[in-house]
């Protein structure tokens, strides 16, 4: 017999709701989360960040799966559902956020946490974190990490676009020093979660 386990998610956007001025491109926008808004489901999580289906599709499920102690439960199946409300930029990196976040919202049993971190380069080659819609779209290269919360070792990468090496590098060093900004995020959207009980 096979048990079920269905994670549900909504990512929402909302628009014109940013933490302070951007004008150093390599700040990331406002967070926000809620837990639990769904009652059938085992978990679930609203993640607001800001405000090619199947390869994002492929991406997530190769990141989770790459978290979550499966071998903890055989023949248990987890189902994580991404509603996109709307994209202000910096989707997928969005979606792994809200992934994991249900994911701990559930109760699912992984070896660290993950996050999504989005960085363009512009014509010039000025890196920017968490980028808009419209920064994507005229950036030279995009490229998303998926980084874990023990090591910040790289768990996924993809790209988009024309970069150096150096250029690269760069861009991961920069999420790398992101994560840590989702990684206290989480840990202080839990800890108001669980001090409310």
């Amino acid at each position: 017999m096979e048990e079920s386990m269905q994670i549900e998610t909504k990512v929402r956007a909302e628009s014109g709701t940013e933490s302070g001025p951007r004008g150093a491109s390599c700040t990331l926008r406002h967070f926000a989360c809620e837990q639990n808004l769904l009652s059938r489901p085992d978990g679930s999580a609203s993640f607001l960040q800001g405000v090619a289906e199947k390869s994002r599709e492929r991406l997530i499920r190769n990141t989770c799966e790459a978290v979550v102690l499966g071998a903890l439960h055989p023949r248990t199946s987890i189902t994580v559902v991404l509603q996109v409300i709307s994209d202000a930029g910096s989707l997928l990196a969005c979606c792994l956020n809200a992934a994991c976040m249900a994911l701990v919202d559930a109760g699912v049993p992984m070896r660290a946490l993950f996050c999504g971190v989005t960085c363009a380069l512009d014509s010039d080659g000025t890196l920017m974190l968490d980028p808009t819609a419209k920064q994507e779209k005229e950036a030279r290269a995009v490229l998303t990490f998926a980084l874990d919360s023990v090591e910040r070792k790289l768990l996924m990468s993809t790209t988009k676009g024309l970069y150096s090496d150096t250029e690269l590098q760069q861009c991961l060093a920069a999420a790398q020093a992101a994560s840590q900004h989702v990684f206290r995020f989480y840990r202080e959207s839990l800890q108001r979660r669980y001090s409310k009980s």
